[in-house]
């Protein structure tokens, strides 16, 4: 199984953790990196949004992405929430096998 890295942002710091930690204690995340103050432009219902946000950095194992994803979605304030997922290529060995480890049922 490959480690991914996914991407989601939230609306709000207590949104980010909240989610957070909610991955990281199901096993469904080795680690959630939350960024704050960034500012996303895109198109919503036919207008322009510009909103400030929190992103996440979301390490996970390919096999894991399904109930990732399912849980985002319970878990998420936003009606249609961002989560899009690269394979990690080229990582540091004992990384990538942690974050495979502490991402086991």
């Amino acid at each position: 199984m490959h480690v991914l890295i996914c991407f989601n942002t939230c609306p709000s710091r207590a949104d980010a953790e909240r989610i957070a930690d909610a991955l990281v204690k199901a096993r469904l995340a080795a680690c959630v990196n939350i960024l704050p103050g960034i500012t996303s432009t895109y198109r919503w219902q036919g207008q322009i949004v510009r909103d400030e946000e929190w992103l996440l950095i979301i390490k996970t194992r390919s096999d894991r992405l399904d109930a990732l994803r399912a849980r985002l979605v319970e878990l998420h304030p936003y009606e249609l929430p961002e989560l899009v997922a690269v394979q990690a290529s080229g990582g540091l060995p004992a990384y990538l096998d942690w974050v495979r480890a502490e991402t086991t049922e």
